[in-house]
């Protein structure tokens, strides 16, 4: 069992009950899934971009990603139908709680001018984030590194308001801003 699914079971989930004071046990949020996506609009004009943004969110995830593609062609955006225009990865149990933890603890104090995440979740119970740099990931080799890419990554909670599922990502250990400041 990894250490933050340890934390979860034992800390966690007795703090939400506590706070939120659920009539049934199964009502308590968790994390379901994280869906880590990469748009690539360059990859229409370059092949070998597409490789390389493959191999770093296999790195990064420790997964294989899958291709997603266009479902209809777009003349103003210069899309054919089933163009490959990104890549995306779902993690789920241990390898899910091992990126986040990784993401928590390592990645997010190398981000850039990072003061916090921001509070605002999706109005579903879910959460998403932005990167613009995958090289703040400290698996890819950054003499590797040709171009710039960033990502989305969405957490996918079991709760139905946002401040369940903001409450379970901080006490998981996401950083978000204060409210005071």
């Amino acid at each position: 069992m990894t250490r933050l699914l340890k934390r979860y079971k034992e800390e966690v989930r007795p703090a939400l009950n506590e706070k939120f004071g659920y009539a049934n046990p199964m009502l308590i949020p968790s994390l379901k899934k994280i869906v880590i996506s990469m748009g690539l609009a360059e990859a229409t004009k370059d092949k070998n971009a597409l490789q390389d943004c493959f191999r770093e969110l296999t790195q990064l995830s420790g997964q294989k990603p899958i291709f997603t593609r266009t479902k209809k062609a777009i003349s103003n955006f210069k899309s054919r139908l089933d163009q490959i225009i990104g890549l995306k990865v779902t993690l789920r149990r241990e390898r899910m709680f091992d990126f986040l933890d990784r993401f928590c603890n390592i990645v997010a104090p190398r981000i850039k001018d990072f003061r916090g995440f921001s509070v605002k979740g999706d109005g579903r119970g879910s959460y998403s984030l932005g990167l613009d740099d995958q090289q703040v990931f400290p698996e890819i080799n950054l003499d590797e590194v040709k171009r710039t890419q960033g990502m989305n990554i969405t957490f996918v909670t079991s709760a139905k308001i946002d401040e369940e599922c903001v409450e379970l990502l901080r006490m998981l250990g996401l950083p978000f801003k204060t409210q005071g400041k």
